[in-house]
């Protein structure tokens, strides 16, 4: 229930689906094909900056700027949001790049076409949309200043900056209404694609294992030498390249004079300079009951709940338990299974009639009922905690390990910098044994490697192979201390001896006709059923295993053949009885029999009609403005009203390279 009552709950939601990128219109942004291939502009700061074509729109129309720290931003957002690898980033930069500037052509043709927002509108909107729930609760403003603390601390920005992207936002909907306005899909355009959406099938598929027919490759020695021999390109570099490294590592306890020790005097100094860090905030610990009202519910829902809530205060008032009465009524899952118990709250974190009341009431006391946007509520406060600095005596432990291993951490940098010089003067051998340092060398390591008796050996590894052989011994962290160390000798990737190399090659081999055997005993099987009608029969010949699905719609899934969206939805268009043609799935290659279709009864598109016409609609919306956006697009590319800064990747170019 906390995450129901906390302001932040729905706005999370709302930034991405109205602030970040105008919903719709930016989804169907991201599917246009890319642009990138115009004149440039010097300003580092600027990306691209955009302009109405043709020779009016030259002299008359401002230029609207992309800014770079704008496409950085969102492609960082792009990569945490799909979860992709840092190395990405320059891929996701050019895709946020490309989605900003359409959007900006979009704001361009938007207000050439007088469809520009009004601050009439602006207004309408925040009274009347998704965040009129924060800025006009119960229909009354909250003042400016609730307004401006809500903006920033919702969005990180100014009002100004705000309102301008709801603005844009209204605005660039508006040109897809208007640009999609026209669309219709006839009543049994609807039914047939219910007809199609809602149909089932069971059958039976036969199943080729790429893995089982991988163990019947078995080629003699002849045969791999020669396969060597014709992919010997491929195996120039197989074995990676190697090093050898000397080391000397040390942690706190071998630092001279010891690990340093920690002072009152300096857990004084830290605990003056961080006591915001030590402040308490005042908090309540609070149960409740909820009887929830759903959004939009009538006059009746509404007074029955608040008759239930306060039937139960007065249960409650008579010395029912209210802990039981949570368990038994309240309609927050989250908390009734614990009494109600919601724990300790921050003031400020919750909606302002439940926050009022929960800091109002002292430890015992229970509140009257309450309505917030969730509906009635009974609070019950267990105990307070008042705002205050926590004390040094209390905080004491948890600021010396701090302080430990700061200063631990210098030591141990300084003493490695002494070390490494000292190296570099004596050898590290003699360097390392003035010290007390035993020096280790290690066998010949790949980068992937693992460096025993290090707890992080990866930044070592990671300098070692960047350093040039004879290089002057260097320090690195280790994790738990820090080594000095220098290269001992560079073996360079080469290729294998056969002998050495021989199951990497059988692998490859059996790789490399694996396809082609897939392929053959799937034609075979294919011909071998249509021939006899009779697919298990087929497959019993080829001593190929049959299996039957369930019942499956196209949004299921069958086991080695995937998701019936993929290539199994070929049984989706075969009659009862009918069989399907050869299906490669990757490491399986699949026949199937439809032994049952199940079309949905006119009641049941009948049931669905609303929902599909709707989502029929939506994506002739998509398709016409995606269309319309890629023509537009390329109007302004071609008039030269799009210059970028520098020089673009192609369209759709691999991140990889060739």
């Amino acid at each position: 229930m906390i995450r129901i009552l906390q302001q932040n709950n729905r706005l999370t939601k709302i930034l991405f689906a109205v602030i970040i990128g105008a919903a719709v219109v930016t989804m169907v942004i991201t599917l246009v094909p890319g642009i990138f291939d115009n004149a440039s502009v010097n300003d580092a700061t600027v990306y691209a900056t955009v302009r109405e074509p043709g020779f009016f729109g030259r002299i008359v129309s401002e230029s609207t700027p992309v800014k770079t720290v704008e496409v950085n931003q969102l492609a960082q957002r792009q990569l945490q949001q799909q979860r992709l690898p840092d190395f990405l980033l320059p891929y996701m930069a050019q895709r946020a790049g490309q989605i900003l500037v359409q959007r900006a052509i979009l704001k361009h043709e938007a207000d050439r076409l007088g469809l520009q927002v009004s601050d009439e509108d602006l207004r309408h909107e925040l009274q009347s949309g998704p965040f009129a729930q924060y800025l006009f609760p119960n229909g009354t403003y909250v003042g400016d200043d609730a307004y401006m603390n809500f903006v920033q601390s919702a969005f990180q920005t100014s009002r100004s900056d705000f309102e301008s992207q709801v603005k844009s936002d209204l605005e660039l909907n508006r040109l897809q209404a208007l640009i999609t306005g026209g669309v219709t899909v006839t009543d049994n355009a609807v039914r047939e694609a219910y007809r199609v959406q809602g149909t089932k099938v069971k059958f039976d598929y036969a199943v080729i294992s790429a893995d089982d027919l991988r163990k019947t490759v078995n080629p003699g020695d002849a045969d791999l030498q020669g396969f060597f021999k014709q992919n010997a390109a491929h195996y120039v570099t197989a074995i990676p390249e190697t090093r050898k490294i000397q080391y000397a590592a040390f942690d706190a306890s071998s630092l001279p004079g010891g690990k340093p020790q920690v002072s009152d005097a300096e857990v004084q100094a830290y605990y003056n300079q961080h006591q915001a860090q030590f402040q308490v905030k005042e908090q309540v610990k609070v149960r409740h009951i909820l009887i929830a009202v759903p959004s939009g519910a009538d006059s009746k829902t509404d007074a029955a709940a608040k008759s239930k809530a306060e039937d139960l205060l007065k249960q409650i008032k008579s010395g029912g338990s209210f802990a039981d009465l949570a368990g038994k009524n309240s309609d927050d899952p989250g908390s009734k299974v614990q009494g109600g118990e919601l724990g300790w709250l921050d003031r400020g974190k919750t909606v302002p009639e439940f926050d009022k009341a929960a800091f109002t009431l002292a430890p015992g006391q229970t509140s009257d009922v309450i309505k917030t946007q969730f509906g009635y509520h009974i609070l019950q406060v267990e105990d307070k905690k008042t705002a205050h600095l926590r004390p040094l005596a209390e905080v004491k432990p948890e600021i010396e390990p701090v302080l430990g291993q700061q200063k631990a951490g210098a030591a141990e940098q300084a003493f490695a910098t002494q070390l490494a010089d000292q190296a570099k003067k004596d050898g590290l051998e003699k360097a390392a044994a003035a010290k007390g340092l035993h020096v280790v060398t290690t066998d010949y390591v790949a980068k992937d490697g693992v460096i025993a008796g290090l707890a992080d050996g990866s930044s070592l590894l990671s300098q070692a192979f960047a350093a040039a052989k004879g290089a002057a011994p260097a320090s690195v962290s280790t994790g738990d201390g820090f080594a000095i160390f220098q290269l001992a000798d560079i073996k360079a990737a080469h290729a294998p001896e056969f002998a050495e190399y021989k199951q990497h090659i059988l692998d490859d081999f059996r790789e490399q006709q694996v396809p082609q055997l897939l392929n053959a005993q799937l034609n075979k099987l294919d011909d071998r059923a249509k021939v006899l009608n009779d697919l298990k029969k087929a497959a019993a010949e080829m001593n190929i295993p049959v299996k039957t699905s369930e019942l499956v719609g196209k949004d299921g899934q069958v086991p080695d053949l995937g998701a019936m969206s993929g290539p199994g939805a070929v049984a989706f268009t075969l009659p009862k009885g009918g069989i399907s043609g050869p299906i490669n799935a990757g490491r399986a290659g699949i026949v199937l029999s439809v032994l049952d279709k199940q079309e949905p009864t006119a009641e049941e598109i009948a049931k669905n009609f609303s929902q599909t016409r709707e989502q029929l609609l939506s994506q002739q919306h998509e398709e016409i403005f995606r269309v319309y956006i890629g023509t537009l697009t390329e109007k302004y590319e071609k008039s030269g009203a799009v210059k970028y800064a520098q020089k673009q990747p192609a369209p759709g170019s691999s991140p990889f390279g060739n």
